[in-house]
């Protein structure tokens, strides 16, 4: 990415942490850089595409936090330091979690195989099983979203919420990888 195109989306981050996604017009990143809003279209087309490149920033910055949960072997199981982890991500991250999450997902923007990259330390975890991993990412996406919603009621033990998630999910992996060595 060029040096203006990262200034652009450097600068439409800053909008998105700080305001969030409703703050985002070329009109406003221009100001920030330091332009004018016409000069941005001479990067990036349209708004759709400086949100593929926060997209991408996002599903990077959760891939390497998911790979860091991953090599901390020994700690505590896997499935739960993965989710502790995506929900860290999350949680610090709130604006960028939902462009990047909760919108469709402009794969033809992404950087090739960083979709496969932050999918696989959930598919390693579940021990190859696709339709283990994805069910353990549709747990996590839900927890995280009500969470950050505040629809859980006040007092509600999260952390053991996401703990017996875990459980239910490590168990699951156990049965099959039993079921297929039977």
């Amino acid at each position: 990415m060029a040096d203006r195109a990262q200034q652009i989306t450097a600068a439409a981050r800053e909008l998105l942490d700080a305001e969030g996604p409703d703050a985002l017009s070329m009109r406003r990143i221009a100001e920030r850089v330091g332009i004018r809003a016409p000069s941005l279209y001479k990067h990036f087309p349209d708004k759709a595409a400086v949100e593929a490149a926060l997209q991408a920033q996002g599903m990077a910055q959760l891939a390497q936090e998911l790979e860091a949960a991953e090599a901390e072997t020994g700690v505590e199981p896997p499935l739960l330091a993965l989710a502790r982890a995506y929900r860290r991500h999350a949680l610090a991250n709130p604006h960028l979690y939902r462009i990047t999450h909760a919108r469709p997902l402009a794969r033809t923007a992404l950087p090739e195989g960083l979709e496969d990259r932050a999918a696989m330390p959930l598919v390693r975890a579940a021990h190859g099983d696709v339709d283990i991993a994805r069910s353990l990412w549709a747990f996590a996406h839900g927890m995280v979203v009500l969470e950050l919603d505040g629809r859980f009621p006040p007092g509600a033990d999260l952390d053991a919420a996401w703990r017996t998630g875990c459980e239910a999910f490590a168990q699951a992996i156990h049965d099959k990888t039993q079921g297929d060595t039977a």
